[in-house]
């Protein structure tokens, strides 16, 4: 399939087609990844970038125990609070 380069502002910009678009994933607003492989250019979707911390926001003690409940306390595994 063939589509034409146009400019935008200081670069060059180029529409993807909706059926491409779809086959790929990529949705309007989507990050992407552009590289250059010998004579190509490569564009394919960005996969996200989680940071522990963010992962971790509002985890408190309390919600880890509820999040891994494997029953009472039994034996020496018990701990006074």
């Amino acid at each position: 399939m063939k589509a034409k380069i146009a400019r935008w502002d200081n670069s060059l910009g180029v529409r993807i087609p909706r059926a491409i678009a779809g086959r790929v994933g990529l949705t309007e607003g989507a990050s992407v990844e552009i590289e250059a492989k010998n004579d190509r250019s490569v564009l394919s979707p960005s996969r996200p970038r989680y940071r522990l911390e963010d992962l971790l926001t509002g985890m408190t003690p309390r919600a880890m125990r509820a999040a891994y409940d494997w029953g009472p306390d039994k034996g020496r595994e018990a701990v006074d609070e």
